[in-house]
């Protein structure tokens, strides 16, 4: 029997844990003795602060391949808290307009940080290290991160990821089909041959059945759907579609042109060069307005779809 002599409010949280524990078979005092016994956790054990500093491990002596290294894994923990907010925005019932508009700007701000951190990295760089240790790296690259292709899975239907002159030729119900014809793939192409990279090869082979099963279980969960089913009429309709606009400006427009820029200003050759080198045309692959994805193209005017990514362009590549 528990000592009535506990505060009140102690008192109904031992009652509610006893009936917790007696609902599993489990005896409470067992639990507090553990209790009892345990250490105070610590900031640095709960986060495991000693081993994620330790993941930085450089394969040159250049001071800035450190930077590099963070920088991504700085975007792939800012692409899990991402895929965390959609996976509750799609499969959480209790998800009301409030809530999905609240986690379309979670989605939105992280995205917004991305753009920023890129930038940062972009700036904070120094651009003959990184020509030197880069080739250090090889055939590693950050096309292979395989968070960014479900977060795009998860957002929208699979077709507005083909490549926009394969869409009208592949069947909508033949998720094999669209896969072999989603647009990232022509980015991991070789120039002088048309065949795929080694970088492409590993990466098919790692993810391939993920990126399958994923594009199934979100065909009806996915962003657009979600929004198209249960948010596109009512009160909050408005700052819903503002939201996913946004969205959809970050992801495939200001999120790539960072990407653009830094390829321009690391990575700028002739293109006969980089076919001769075995490379890819990240120069025909990178810019929104050669891509044109766009994850709720509903959303959009014709003229603002014909233009995609042009604005853009113009403002953060050529302004002087």
């Amino acid at each position: 029997m528990i000592n009535p002599k506990f505060d009140s409010k102690i008192l109904d949280q031992l009652q509610q844990l006893e009936k917790k524990y007696e609902a599993m078979g489990q005896d409470l005092s067992s639990y507090l003795d553990g209790l009892l016994h345990a250490d105070y956790l610590t900031y640095w054990d709960y986060i495991h602060l000693d081993t994620l500093l330790s993941l930085q491990n450089p394969k040159t002596q250049f001071p800035d391949e450190k930077i590099f290294i963070i920088y991504h894994q700085i975007t792939e923990l800012y692409f899990k808290l991402i895929l965390n907010e959609i996976e509750q925005l799609a499969f959480d019932d209790a998800v009301d307009a409030d809530r999905f508009l609240l986690r379309l700007n979670r989605i939105n701000r992280y995205l917004l940080h991305l753009v920023d951190s890129f930038d940062v990295m972009i700036d904070g760089m120094d651009q003959k290290q990184f020509l030197n240790f880069r080739m250090s790296l090889l055939p590693a690259s950050g096309f292979q991160s395989a968070q960014i292709r479900k977060f795009e899975i998860s957002c929208t239907d699979l077709l507005n990821l083909v490549e926009e002159s394969k869409r009208a030729e592949v069947d909508m119900r033949n998720f094999q089909q669209m896969y072999d014809n989603l647009y990232w793939k022509r980015g991991a192409t070789e120039l002088a041959t048309g065949k795929k990279t080694l970088t492409l090869k590993q990466f098919e082979q790692k993810y391939s059945d993920e990126f399958l099963h994923l594009a199934v279980q979100y065909e009806q969960a996915n962003v657009w759907k979600k929004y198209e089913i249960n948010y596109s009429s009512g009160e909050m309709a408005g700052d819903i579609v503002a939201a996913m606009k946004k969205l959809d400006l970050l992801a495939n427009v200001q999120w790539r042109l960072v990407h653009y820029k830094s390829a321009v200003r690391y990575l700028q050759r002739d293109p006969e060069v980089i076919a001769a080198s075995g490379g890819t045309n990240w120069q025909k692959y990178l810019p929104p307005r050669f891509q044109r994805v766009i994850f709720f193209p509903q959303l959009w005017s014709q003229q603002e779809k014909d233009d995609w990514g042009k604005h853009w362009v113009e403002e953060t590549i050529f302004k002087k």
